[in-house]
């Protein structure tokens, strides 16, 4: 694997950074569920997680390109960045629609570290995918909203201290359309956790920090109203773009990480007097993932180009993070396989990173309704659901 990649610096520093945090560390943090403080604080001072932040508010000023060059070094180098990504895409949200006194309030303090802006308040138990039959409400009394309901899959609300939340502030019966009448809200948790804000642990298959949210009359100021009420929809699909190419990114870093993996152990690995390796049913799996992951990160590349161009890379986004997904996924198999029962192993990391890959057929978005999206707004066919 010698093809040459962008931002080589930043990808040489990022490795460097995550040679601290060697298999050990993650092992450890997955065994006892734990989130990986000491590495997210390490990425925040060294400046990645505010990568996407313009200068002006303390960041970088870098490209989206340049994250996910940062996300996919940390999945190759055996590492997750799931307990901070986040961050690189919902205040993407807020660089393209707060306004300037919500940016100069919040993005200084996430840029430095002194907040953090991990957690996204979208899919509820009842709705799931179809997010317009959300429920939860926002009632604005005298300058502040009054949120009710419940959130479930809100990754890291237990170590962020704002929170992106959409919730209807009309109800569906009053709107036009039923992408209307939803608003996107900031929540600042410190104020409200344990107050009108309980947040509930997930254990989940993989260490992912997931939550279940519920709030009773809680109060967020008029004031963190990210653009106009009723528009939320729009400026959270505006951010899914974003959400897919960085998540590609890091399957991508995980693909690579498998598949080295899986080369140098089939390699090394001898029975019956030569390599495994020697094998074409161990060989042709490991260089069919190889393929998949190839043609996912041109395709990866394709849309990080639209994007940065200021186009809608809907289309290339989505195929991307399917690809990229699914070639992840199928690297893993192969690792598992080539492995053996050392695949099972905790101390070879295989099966926890094979757990951490599965994910990605299913979230943020499911392959199924990637599927669905080509069909109908690429390929013309009539809505499926």
């Amino acid at each position: 694997m010698t093809q040459d990649l962008d931002h080589p610096e930043i990808r040489e520093a990022v490795t460097k950074l995550c040679a601290d945090f060697p298999g050990e560390y993650w092992r450890g943090c997955d065994r006892s569920q734990a989130y990986p403080t000491a590495f997210v604080t390490a990425l925040t001072e060294a400046g990645y997680l505010a990568a996407l932040i313009p200068e002006e508010y303390g960041g970088l000023g870098l490209p989206i390109s340049a994250g996910c060059a940062i996300l996919e070094e940390i999945h190759r180098s055996g590492g997750n960045a799931g307990a901070c990504h986040a961050q690189m895409y919902t205040m993407g949200t807020l660089l393209r629609h707060g306004s300037d006194a919500q940016k100069r309030r919040f993005l200084p303090g996430i840029a430095d570290g002194s907040l953090r802006l991990q957690a996204f308040g979208v899919t509820e138990p009842t709705s799931g995918t179809d997010t317009t039959a959300l429920r939860t409400t926002a009632r604005l009394d005298h300058g502040t909203y009054i949120v009710n309901g419940q959130k479930i899959w809100t990754s890291r609300a237990e170590h962020s201290d704002l929170m992106l939340l959409l919730c209807r502030t009309t109800p569906r019966t009053e709107s036009m359309k039923k992408t209307e009448g939803l608003s996107a809200l900031i929540v600042d948790m410190r104020e409200v956790r344990g107050k009108s804000l309980t947040i509930r642990p997930i254990r989940t298959m993989m260490n992912h920090a997931t939550t279940e949210l519920f709030f009773d009359d809680m109060p967020v100021p008029a004031d963190n109203l990210l653009g106009e009420e009723g528009k939320g929809f729009r400026y959270i699909l505006s951010g899914m773009n974003a959400e897919r190419i960085l998540i590609a990114a890091e399957c991508i870093g995980d693909a690579k990480w498998f598949i080295a993996k899986a080369s140098t152990y089939a390699s090394e690995r001898s029975v019956f007097g030569r390599p495994i390796g020697q094998n074409q049913g161990v060989q042709f799996p490991i260089a069919k993932a190889y393929s998949q992951m190839r043609a996912a990160e041109l395709m990866l590349r394709e849309a990080v180009r639209l994007y940065e161009a200021g186009g809608n890379p809907g289309e290339e986004a989505n195929l991307a993070k399917m690809l990229a997904a699914d070639a992840s996924w199928a690297a893993a198999e192969a690792c598992v396989q080539t492995h053996g029962g050392f695949g099972f192993a905790e101390e070879y990391d295989v099966e926890r990173k094979f757990r951490e890959a599965r994910l990605y057929q299913v979230a943020p978005i499911s392959t199924n309704l990637i599927l669905s999206y080509i069909a109908e707004h690429v390929l013309g066919m009539p809505r499926s659901y």
